[in-house]
């Protein structure tokens, strides 16, 4: 239960942080909600997973998921350009991840 809930919490994670760039400085009232509860949603289930998991490993996973979706994000919606380049870093993140877990 704990790694679908970090899973979870990693995507809440490029949630909130594709919402923190489009806030304008918080300026903007519903990026600035949906940052706000991705946020809190995220870090509940970040400490929720800690309870069970490792925190070094935890983190690296919840930090990847994050990072790798809100790049995948921002390419899919032209925000972001795709080279060959990012693609194999994203994918080094990724298989990162996944390595980290087969060996939990």
């Amino acid at each position: 239960m704990a790694w679908l809930v970090l899973v979870l919490s990693g995507v809440l994670e490029a949630v909130w942080a594709t919402a923190l760039g489009k806030t304008e400085g918080f300026t903007r009232v519903v990026p600035s909600v949906v940052f706000a509860t991705g946020l809190a949603l995220s870090m509940a289930g970040l400490a929720y997973s800690l309870r069970s998991l490792p925190t070094g490993t935890a983190y690296a996973v919840w930090v990847g998921i994050g990072a790798a979706l809100t790049v995948v994000y921002a390419m899919v919606t032209g925000e972001e350009s795709f080279t060959v380049l990012k693609g194999l870093f994203l994918a080094l993140i990724i298989g990162g991840v996944v390595g980290l877990k087969a060996v939990h």
